[in-house]
């Protein structure tokens, strides 16, 4: 719509992007009782957007202009259906994760966003829509984690990122990579510009401190302001736009200092420039700015390389699979993106390739090197029936595989997602270092005020460049990185171990840990059983493997680690209504009888099979199951689990450490009690229902014990999320639905123990930084406010205390 007025505000800018109206142009919006123009129609829609919303006051709280937004010819219609795409399961499947209760989990990455004020925006105007449960927005990394019912539609909640001006797409591995890259090349850009200035002025500074008067001495002044301009306005934006934000937030950061120190340099140097009086500080405004964005440079190609060592896993994934598909009675390979597997897709891996999805061997016998998730150097023997992860390399043979996991539900994604969240939970350590490093700002602010007052009354000349000193010289830098740095080194350490930290908790409490308690079955034992011996009640006529294939049709389909007893006699019979009873067992129906196969208790009281005499264990040498029917007991079945190679150690290794060791676990007394007096554990619990162990363990908790739960984290999910820190083994878990604070990626229990090592070297390098920060603070500062140590030298010390602190922790990746 054009106005004739519009003349008069050609030389406006546009409200919400920045850019100029154009001067035959007018869009104007009424934005909290005054009317504001834009630039086109579609900041004037993103503008109505967020004033419709009630969220107006978006526009007090930003700290720059909103990117303006694209392609608003659309119909609204045409915008929907773009999102559209979204929609499809074969594109979800790549950063859509299914949870509990109807909802789904999205993980965007999105474009546009410019300060905290933009954080606020979209959570606010995504929660007015009542399918949003949550949202949670990161600034750094510009992701966008949102939860919603699945019943609406995604694209409606990326049409109304649209609406408000943001540009969202999933949060794939390429997207965060294009991120990093992004982010590399903009940080060495800035560097750049930086040793360019710095190089320039202080060559210019030469001219000017050996002898150059008059003219010449003027002409070198511009000439300085001229190469330093470039550093302050682009090399060092960064440290404006962080102290700008986080003063409007109320939140002391390390950069409001540091812009305090080039701003107020800069602006000195100038005004001593434009009135030939005092002087200059160009070359050390540019040297002090190239120092610290090297360091800050080294800080961030740290922080991507830990990011790489365990959220980069997806990198390792093909972009094709050979798949199998049967015409005419002829196998045919056929090379198809992977996007589009489906569940139960026959795929042939061969050797030298890559695993493309989560599956379980259907033909074929090789060697699977798992190193790369599990730490283990060696292959892994696969045949038939066993699972394959994806991601990880076929060794030796072609190996046809049914597809069981695609996409977000693999192993290899529930991996990268409890990585994501380890590095997104800030441990109590770290927030208590932000809280002394805002506590010592604020202090040092006063300080300096103090300095400066001193150095204006004792000599004025020398006041700015010392305040300007204890500015830099003492920012606590080093202090805000010494715990982080160092717990970032150890997770990534204890990563390439196999032990995945998934609670940013677990390093600090692994060190309070005074009392360890483990499940049995697949913790201390493989939780591989097999058959043993089978007893046959002598009024029962069945054969025995017809009794076993009634076990069987009971257990098929459970995930329990028993049911892979009886999987030859899997196909003898089907049952029907089963049902499994938590550390009980499981019942059914086959052929019209009721059948249950468990424990003692369990299926010894079921119908008229009420033991009369009463039933009692053959003995305590191994798990007996009671297998009955509605009118008898039918036949104990023994099994066996073989212990742990590494188990005793570990127990031994914890003892020598004085730490306490328990043993709890629902299996029968005998075969518990056995493990026990093997592995020289003196405390142990049989029997023991998932109610049972969560009561023992508070007990425990509140006699004062710091508690390390180790269990097969799903069927000890109360337990695991009672203890103060916990341990998941993944061999017996579903990695997606595990609630332990760390988990255990490959079957060696020594890992532990390392991992106590690890924990306490990380305490006592946390303390090294600490202390180091803290003495190199509190002997810059007086140097410093006595004039002792010049800007470019306070940059220095600065840049090289956060590095050492660094480097320090970089020792635990060892």
């Amino acid at each position: 719509m054009a106005s004739p007025a519009s003349s008069a505000t050609s030389a406006q800018a546009c409200y919400h992007c920045g850019l100029p109206v154009p001067a035959a142009s007018y869009y104007p919006v009424q934005i909290q009782g005054e009317t504001r123009l834009m630039c086109c129609p579609g900041c004037q829609a993103v503008a109505m957007a967020i004033v419709d919303g009630g969220l107006d006051s978006f526009y007090q709280f930003r700290t720059s202009t909103s990117e303006r937004p694209e392609a608003f010819g659309e119909s609204p219609q045409g915008v929907a259906q773009r999102w559209e795409i979204y929609d499809l399961p074969e594109v979800q499947s790549e950063f859509v994760l299914p949870l509990a209760g109807g909802l789904k989990q999205a993980n965007l990455l999105l474009e546009g966003i410019t300060c905290a004020a933009c954080s606020w925006l979209i959570e606010t105007h995504l929660k007015l829509n009542p399918a949003v449960k949550s949202v949670t927005v990161n600034l750094t990394t510009h992701r966008c984690m949102v939860i919603w019912d699945e019943q609406a539609p995604l694209s409606e909640i990326f049409a109304a990122l649209h609406a408000i001006g943001y540009v969202p797409r999933p949060a794939t591995d390429d997207q965060q990579q294009q991120l990093i890259k992004k982010e590399n090349r903009i940080a060495l850009f800035r560097i750049g510009v930086a040793g360019f200035g710095t190089m320039q002025a202080m060559m210019v500074a030469v001219g000017m401190y050996t002898g150059a008067t008059d003219f010449w001495l003027d002409f070198l002044r511009w000439l300085s302001m001229l190469v330093a301009t470039p550093v302050v306005f682009f090399s060092a934006w960064p440290f404006f736009q962080a102290a700008w934000r986080s003063i409007q937030m109320c939140h002391l950061v390390m950069d409001v200092p540091v812009a305090l120190a080039i701003g107020l340099a800069y602006l000195a140097s100038v005004w001593a420039t434009v009135t030939s009086t005092g002087e200059v500080y160009f070359e050390s405004v540019s040297m002090f700015t190239l120092f610290l964005l090297v360091g800050r440079y080294v800080e961030l190609r740290a922080r991507h390389r830990n990011r790489l060592a365990f959220g980069n896993l997806a990198q390792l994934m093909p972009l094709t699979a050979c798949c199998l598909r049967t015409e005419n009675g002829c196998e045919i390979e056929e090379s198809m993106p992977i996007k589009t597997l489906q569940l139960g897709d026959l795929i042939l891996v061969k050797a030298g390739d890559t695993f493309p999805c989560d599956g379980r061997v259907v033909a074929g016998e090789s060697a699977v090197v798992e190193a790369l998730l599990t730490g283990e150097s060696q292959p892994v023997t696969k045949k038939p029936g066993d699972s394959v992860i994806a991601g990880t390399l076929n060794n030796h043979s072609p190996l046809k595989v049914e597809v069981t996991a695609l996409g977000a539900a693999t192993q290899l994604s529930a991996i990268e997602r409890l990585a994501s969240q380890a590095a997104d939970d800030k441990p109590l350590q770290v927030l208590s270092a932000d809280r002394i490093a805002r506590f010592f700002i604020a202090r040092l602010l006063v300080v300096c005020a103090a300095v400066f007052a001193f150095w204006l009354w004792y000599r004025p000349e020398h006041a700015l460049w010392v305040t300007l000193s204890v500015l830099v010289v003492t920012c606590p830098c080093a202090l805000a990185l010494a715990m982080p740095a160092a717990l970032s080194a150890a997770t990534a350490n204890l990563r390439k171990r196999g032990f995945l930290v998934a609670r940013g908790h677990v390093i600090e409490t692994l060190n309070s840990v005074n009392r360890v308690i483990f499940d049995k079955t697949g913790t201390l034992t493989k939780g591989q059983f097999t058959l043993a011996e089978v007893r046959i009640f002598e009024s029962v006529a069945l054969p025995r493997d017809r009794l076993l294939g009634i076990a069987a049709a009971l257990e098929a389909g459970s995930n329990h680690p028993l049911a892979a007893a009886f999987m030859p006699w899997q196909d003898v019979y089907t049952a029907t209504a089963v049902k499994q009873t938590t550390a009980a067992g499981v019942e059914g129906q086959i052929d019209g009888v009721g059948y249950r196969l468990g424990t003692i208790e369990f299926a010894g009281q079921f119908g008229s099979a009420v033991g009369t005499p009463p039933l009692a264990l053959p003995d305590d040498q191994h798990l007996w199951l009671l297998l009955a029917s509605e009118q008898q007991p039918l036949a104990w079945i023994g099994l066996v689990d073989e212990v742990r190679p590494d188990a005793a150690a570990l127990i031994t290794s914890l003892k020598s450490r004085g730490i306490a060791v328990e043993l709890l676990s629902g299996d029968q007394s005998g075969a518990v009690a056995q493990l026990a007096r093997n592995l020289g554990i003196d405390e142990f619990m049989a029997g023991a229902k998932p109610g049972d162990k969560l009561s023992h363990l508070s007990q425990r908790q509140a006699a004062g014990d710091k508690v390390l739960m180790i269990g097969d984290g799903i069927n000890d999910i109360p337990v695991l999320s009672g203890a103060d820190v916990s341990v998941a083994m993944a061999s017996a878990s579903d990695l997606a639905q595990t609630r332990a604070d760390a988990v255990l990626l490959n079957d060696r229990l020594a890992v532990l123990a390392e991992a106590l090592d690890i924990a306490r070297r990380t305490k006592g390098i946390i303390r090294q930084n600490l202390r180091y920060s803290l003495v190199y603070n509190l002997l810059a500062l007086p140097l410093a406010a006595a004039g002792m140590i010049p800007p470019w030298l306070a940059a220095i010390g600065m840049t090289a205390s956060s590095l050492v602190v660094i480097f320090n922790a970089l020792r635990l990746m060892d």
